[in-house]
Order: C-alpha cells, then structure tokens, then sequence
C-alpha cells in the first residue's frame, strides 16, 4: 500500500530566498518522513510597484526593514549556509539587485499548461541566486525558459504580448484576499496552512500528522 502524495500549494516570488530555503526544506522532509508531495506555485510580488532597473538588494532592505548593514549581511551569511545546507548556493554580493517579478509569473503561469512550471520556477530560483541574473529582463527570461525545455519563441510572445497579465493579477489577488502577506506560504492538502521556511523536522510532522489522517490510497 502506498502513500498517495500530499498536495501542497506553495504561493511565493521569485526573489525570495526563503521560498527555496522552504521549499527545500519540505523536499528533504517528504523524504525523511516517507510521505511524497505534489507541489504547485502560485504567484506572490513581494514589490509590485519595484522600479524597471531593480533596486540594489542591501539598500532595499535597509529602506524596507530598516535593517542595518551588519544586520543584513548577518542575514546574508546565515542564508547562504542555510541554503548549503540543503544543496543550494546562495551567490550573495555587495551589487546583488532586487527585481521586478510580474514577467517572471506570467511565464510561470504559461508554463503549467506544459507541465513545466515547477522546471522554470527552480531554474528562476538558480538564476536569480546562484548566478545573479536580472529576472526582469526578458532576453533573459526566455534564455532561462528554453534550458527547462519551453519554446523560446512562444516565450517572447507572451512576454511581448501579456496576455497571462490579468491572469496573474486575478491569482494574486485571489491569495491576498485570503489573508497571504508573506511568503513562502504553504497550503498543505487545502486543510493546514505554513508561513515562512519552517524548518525539515516541522515541515516532516505535518506530513507525518497528514498521512496518518483518513486519505485515499493506492495499491
């Protein structure tokens, strides 16, 4: 007897680094507590209204939060070896930029009906943090969608076009209005809810306290 998967609805950006953190975090607990999961993404902009050219990362932090720049290295260095930790590189530097993400989510949003947009949503995560891309740019967007397999030329259209941008707006929309102001959040089954990276031995008891609650099996 197997354990169907939990499905779990994972609502977050781009460029928030604790939606990996999370996300890997819930990968190593499925595995650890035997329990598999199927995940979906959703959008979330954590600064809609960011400038076309980004904002350096340092600075936006300190105007945002008012943390100071002992603060946000310290950050910095405790991310980085979180994200070591559980396989993935954080490439931190003093001329890390913030982008705007509404163009990354419309491909996203047009990478579902491939089956693709959990492969584009990693491939975002590894350009924007590990290789310091400019997830704003369009160029590339699509040099990113083509290495998961996608169509490049389909990729400029969407992004020439928008025509996924009331769709993502709709969808965002959709998790504000039910009370999601920070990300990751992760919805597990449509019954229990996480905020933020919880950690592998937290995210394993959920999945261990869902699996062993009534669910439908497969033989």
């Amino acid at each position: 007897m197997t354990i169907a998967p939990i499905r779990v609805d994972i609502i977050s950006d781009v460029v928030c680094p604790w939606c990996i953190v999370g996300y890997r975090q819930l990968i190593a607990a499925s595995e650890k507590a035997g329990v598999p999961v199927e995940t979906y993404w959703h959008p979330f902009e954590l600064n809609p209204d960011m400038v076309p050219e980004g904002e350096n990362t340092g600075e936006h932090i300190a105007r945002k939060y008012g943390s100071t720049p002992e603060q946000s290295a310290s950050a910095r260095a405790h991310l980085t070896q979180l994200g070591a930790d559980l396989g993935f590189t954080f490439a931190f530097t003093p001329e890390s930029r913030i982008y705007n993400t509404f163009n990354a989510h419309q491909l996203l949003h047009w990478a579902s009906d491939m089956g693709k947009t959990q492969d584009l949503k990693l491939a975002l995560f590894d350009a924007y943090f590990t290789d310091g891309k400019d997830v704003s740019d369009p160029e590339i967007l699509i040099a990113v969608a083509e290495t998961v397999g996608l169509d490049g030329d389909e990729a400029r259209a969407v992004l020439n076009d928008q025509r996924f941008a009331h769709t993502v707006r709709d969808k965002e929309a959709f998790w504000t209005s039910r009370g999601v102001s920070g990300v990751p959040t992760m919805i597990f089954d449509a019954r229990q809810a996480t905020s933020g990276a919880q950690g592998v031995d937290t995210f394993t008891q959920v999945l261990t306290q869902m699996a062993a609650q009534p669910r439908q099996v497969s033989q």
